[in-house]
């Protein structure tokens, strides 16, 4: 039952995406939350095939919607990887296997718009709105609120203000004020396209020996990397092209090109004698408009908070997919977040929140950030070490995922909260 004593906390989450969507969920079970979801586009949707989910992406979940979290993702049509393989995908090696792995604690491929479309359904409509694009935020000296402004001539007041926006977010441009430039998202060094087939088409393409089991292949190869995975409840596969990005490839903040065949060709000259290059090439052409998309990152990050104003996900810390962790760090800032508003009683704390927020989620994501550019490298056959060897390959690999799936969740939860009670306190931060 709701504490009458306890005042309203009016809070608007800037962007619908999977981020924000995640955000309202978790907020919506705190009685003294009322909250306001803005989306710029005409309808809450997500770019982009699918995404993977390992342990700790479905554990932050499990915390944020401890009731319901599995019936979600198989609603959502998730598919659990069942196993992962790696090969050499070009080369002397081309066929070899790097690594297998399995077992009980694998994640599952879920479909962006299908979870999306589940973690939208229980939020109210009420607290819904579409074609809102910000324009401005401004704090008000008068009633300590912000001051929320959107392109179409509407203002609105709240209590505190969460950034889902993306990469290249306006709230994030508020909160870091003069550094806004200086620490905007830039160019990772490398682009991918993707592409969703029926899996009969991709078993016609590829060979059905690969679809045996619902397993994820990734192939490491010269200057690229593919991938392609079962999803849709084993109905569809999702197959990626990976690449080092072309040094005299001018950048855009669209980061999206046009691809043709001679383009593909060109990137996987040195596979085409492979076993997957020419079927990847096919399925990928075989789409209306195939398009390209370089890599962007926040290479650094002085803060993911500024006052009553914050960011999460990819808009805090944008990162390669290399690592597969950037919905998994998301829904790890929604924990976190969750469990500090969970013990604050009035808008006056929320500053206090965030500051902790930007304390314990920070170092980690940054972390994620280098180290998914660093995996990107070894999956390109760029580490000067391991290159193409299959031996030195899963050496390189073994263990770069340890501290992403080791992260102890609960602890860490523990942690935001002793901090965030210590600077009540008046400890030092």
């Amino acid at each position: 039952m709701a504490d009458e004593s306890v005042s309203k906390i009016h809070i608007a989450i800037i962007g619908g995406g999977l981020a924000g969507a995640t955000l309202a969920n978790a907020l919506i079970q705190i009685p003294h939350f009322d909250i306001h979801v803005y989306e710029s586009a005409p309808s809450f949707s997500e770019r982009g095939a699918a995404i993977g989910l390992d342990t700790n992406a479905q554990q932050a979940l499990e915390h944020i919607l401890p009731s319901g979290s599995q019936e979600l993702l198989k609603r959502a049509g998730a598919v659990p990887l069942n196993s992962v393989r790696s090969v050499v995908g070009s080369g002397p090696n081309a066929g070899q296997i790097v690594m297998d792995s399995s077992g009980d604690d694998s994640g599952v491929i879920v479909h962006r718009a299908s979870l999306l479309r589940e973690l939208i359904a229980p939020l109210p409509s009420k607290s819904l709105f579409t074609n809102k694009k910000l324009d401005t935020i401004k704090p008000s000296l008068s009633t300590g609120t912000i001051k929320v402004k959107f392109q179409d001539g509407d203002t609105k007041e709240f209590d505190a203000v969460v950034g889902a926006d993306g990469i290249f977010s306006t709230v994030r441009s508020y909160v870091l004020q003069d550094e806004a430039d200086k620490f905007a998202a830039s160019q990772a060094g490398f682009w991918d396209c993707r592409c969703l087939v029926p899996i009969e088409k991709a078993k016609a393409m590829l060979g059905p020996e690969l679809f045996t089991f619902h397993r994820q292949y990734g192939w490491v190869g010269d200057g690229s990397f593919i991938m392609h995975d079962v999803l849709e409840n084993g109905t569809m596969v999702q197959c990626v092209i990976s690449a080092i990005e072309h040094i005299n490839h001018t950048p855009t903040k669209d980061r999206k090109r046009m691809l043709s065949r001679e383009t593909l060709t060109q990137t996987l000259k040195n596979w085409l004698d492979g076993p997957i290059a020419n079927g990847i090439i096919e399925l990928a052409l075989d789409q209306e408009e195939l398009h390209g998309y370089s890599q962007w990152e926040h290479k650094a990050t002085p803060t993911y908070a500024n006052g009553n104003v914050c960011v999460i996900g990819d808009a805090a810390h944008a990162t390669t997919p290399w690592q597969g962790s950037g919905i998994a760090m998301a829904f790890e800032d929604v924990m976190v977040l969750q469990e500090l508003f969970k013990n604050i009683t009035s808008s006056a704390e929320v500053a206090t929140a965030f500051k902790v927020y930007d304390m314990i989620r920070r170092p980690r994501c940054q972390r994620i950030i280098d180290s998914s550019r660093g995996t990107g490298m070894v999956l390109c056959g760029q580490d000067t070490y391991a290159g193409l060897d299959p031996e030195k390959l899963r050496e390189a690999l073994a263990h770069r995922w340890d501290f992403i799936v080791g992260l102890d969740l609960d602890a860490h939860k523990i942690d935001a909260l002793h901090k965030f009670r210590e600077i009540q306190q008046g400890g030092t931060s």
